[in-house]
């Protein structure tokens, strides 16, 4: 690529300089082994998830999902993935 120079005259991340000294597709290849893939939910875990939300819902005063991240069982999903799920049900 001839005005590949150009592209070195703006800043740039590390997945676009990556992209750039490996090729563009690089990224595209090594997406599946590089990044971890975060578990679906199962319908047992959803189904989980919804009793012990009813569970601890009407607790004043705690918080709510670290309660239901205490009662989840392995493998254990992080507040983040708790919270998304319960938005999405």
């Amino acid at each position: 690529n001839k005005k590949a120079f150009v592209e070195l005259l703006f800043w740039k991340s590390p997945a676009a300089v990556c992209e750039m000294t490996k090729g563009y597709s690089s990224l595209q290849e090594e997406e599946g082994t590089t990044r971890s893939r975060v578990p679906p939910w199962t319908p047992q875990e959803e189904q989980e998830l919804r009793e012990l939300y009813w569970k601890y819902k009407e607790v004043e005063g705690g918080d709510i999902i670290a309660a239901i991240l205490a009662h989840l069982p392995p493998p254990g999903r992080t507040r983040r993935q708790v919270v998304k799920q319960l938005v999405r049900m």
